[in-house]
């Protein structure tokens, strides 16, 4: 990873955390001799033996995120009202909610800590398996460049997921929204260089 706006540093990652399986073989052992088991980012004396992956329920039980019901997030989003929706794309829809800052229970509008609340369409090309992917990344890592995920919800069909809100939009609004005008830049750029 590169440095992004003058932050230095690297993410954090959660100790326990280990990579998916890409080679489709789900074995924590082999037969060769100097095979170890790779199933966390520790150091390994092998590294032709791919980590070890971990399953949906190791993933959402291991994970420092809130596990929210369907009903506390469609309170938290007012029903998920139209007034709420701060966007869309290709996983569904994100609303606007509000909950405890200790508790994560839903509080109401104008109280609390305000969220960003991810909710996948039942119809969307990004299913389960991306849900739970987002789940076990974005719940492992921290980094001032990354939004925080706070917590998720897996009722029925039901897959959400929780965001810490940032009031000022994402980086790709900013770069990428469509305007007749476009903001001043930062710098100039001359034949000199940076102004």
């Amino acid at each position: 990873m590169g440095n992004c706006a003058g932050v230095q540093g690297n993410a954090e990652i959660n100790p326990t955390f280990s990579a998916p399986n890409t080679s489709g073989n789900n074995s924590k052992s082999s037969n060769s001799s100097n095979a170890t088991d790779t199933s966390t980012f520790g150091k390994s004396s092998s590294s032709s033996v791919p980590p070890t992956p971990r399953t949906e329920k190791e993933i959402l039980q291991s994970s420092n995120l809130r596990k929210f019901t369907f009903s506390e997030l469609r309170s938290s989003t007012r029903n998920f009202r139209t007034d709420s929706l701060l966007g869309e794309g290709g996983f569904g829809s994100v609303f606007k909610g509000w909950i405890d800052e200790r508790t994560f229970t839903p509080v109401k509008p104008g109280t609390g800590m305000i969220v960003a609340v991810k909710k996948l369409k039942l119809d969307s090309f990004q299913g389960h398996k991306e849900w739970l992917a987002e789940v076990n990344y974005l719940g492992q890592l921290s980094h001032p460049n990354l939004v925080k995920l706070i917590g998720y919800c897996l009722e029925d069909e039901q897959r959400l997921l929780v965001y810490e809100f940032m009031p000022k939009g994402s980086l790709e609004h900013h770069l990428f929204r469509r305007s007749s005008t476009f903001p001043a830049p930062l710098m100039e750029f001359t034949d000199e260089g940076c102004s």
